[in-house]
């Protein structure tokens, strides 16, 4: 799911990877931005100005049933990442005294008897500028990307918490994105190359190896929004692209990175990755 813009508004869109087409998911005269997939695939939440403030909606991600709301704020939302349950969802909301914050809110019902959105309660509140909230996995630890050592870093926290603070990246670490079928985190350093880090867990600790190239060529940020994506097959990448030096001048177009880890399977063997 991708938002695209014409330069008044911008629409949700969803990519249909089997038949190589897109189709149109919202209509409405608003802005809608910041798809995030349910993750039984049956909905989609995203920010919307239709009800004055960018706070958060969602609907079946087929075009059928009703848009339903999900926040009343006055403070702009941008949805993060599901709980792999799907009853939690992380997200950010703008703060006029700490800039961004993270908080996560529950969800109870199901397709069947309709959803009832909870309360939001504060996950992380501080005076730094915290966002991309994502769960892993197995749901037990949220990485976001904050500036609060004075430099916009990727780190993990436990959820629901209380408990550590691990920062990730080391040069710069933006949009994190857990891998699904291997123990890795994906972000995007301040130069605009995709890293990846190796992690283990022991207890209530969480340790992070050193930071890896995964790919030189350097990705476009995009301010709030993230920049790149990871398919749950852990084999592709959806990423807005610089252009090649004298090759590419349009900078506005998604780029489908297949089969990359065949690729480095293939030039860097088990036990020689870099």
């Amino acid at each position: 799911a991708i938002d695209i813009s014409d330069g008044r508004q911008a629409d949700i869109w969803i990519y249909e990877w089997a038949r190589e087409t897109s189709m149109r998911l919202t209509f409405d005269s608003t802005t809608e931005f910041g798809p995030v997939w349910t993750p039984d695939g049956q909905r989609i939440v995203y920010n919307s100005t239709r009800g004055g403030p960018n706070n958060l909606y969602w609907q079946r991600s087929d075009g059928t049933g009703e848009v339903q709301r999900l926040t009343q704020n006055k403070n702009s939302q941008l949805p993060g990442s599901w709980h792999p349950s799907g009853k939690y969802l992380a997200f950010q909301e703008s703060n006029p005294q700490t800039q961004n914050d993270l908080l996560i809110l529950p969800m109870d019902g199901s397709e069947t008897s309709g959803w009832k959105p909870g309360k939001p309660t504060v996950f992380l509140n501080t005076p730094a500028n915290e966002q991309q909230p994502i769960f892993s996995p197995d749901g037990q630890w949220i990485a976001y990307q904050s500036n609060d050592s004075g430099r916009v870093e990727t780190f993990v926290r436990p959820f629901p918490g209380p408990g550590g603070k691990w920062q990730i990246s080391t040069s710069g670490g933006f949009d994190p994105a857990w891998s699904r079928n291997r123990r890795e985190l994906f972000y995007r350093a301040a130069d605009g190359r995709i890293m990846v880090v190796s992690y283990s867990v022991e207890g209530n600790s969480f340790k992070a190896e050193k930071p890896r190239v995964w790919s030189e060529r350097a990705i476009l940020g995009r301010p709030r929004l993230r920049a790149f994506d990871l398919h749950p097959d852990g084999e592709r990448f959806a990423v807005a692209a610089s252009p090649e030096p004298q090759t590419e001048t349009k900078q506005d177009k998604i780029v489908f990175i297949f089969n990359f880890f065949d690729e480095l399977r293939r030039i860097a063997p088990i036990g020689k990755r870099p």
